[in-house]
């Protein structure tokens, strides 16, 4: 087996573990995000509120 080989395997190998991180962290936003919409749709809420560490107001929560 050669070196070019060898590079080619470890690109393939690294690339497959790049995609399935990417999906992994996808997927946690996805249920985060339907979870949280779920929640408020059971409370009949317009929007879920959040502290601003600095001034201490309470703002609605931006979609990221």
């Amino acid at each position: 087996m050669g070196l070019p080989k060898l590079i080619f395997f470890a690109l393939v190998i690294f690339a497959g573990w790049y995609v399935y991180r990417r999906f992994v962290k996808d997927a946690t936003k996805l249920t985060r995000t339907s979870e949280m919409k779920r929640k408020e749709q059971q409370n009949n809420a317009v929007g879920t509120l959040v502290q601003d560490p600095v001034t201490g107001e309470y703002r609605l929560r931006r979609e990221e």
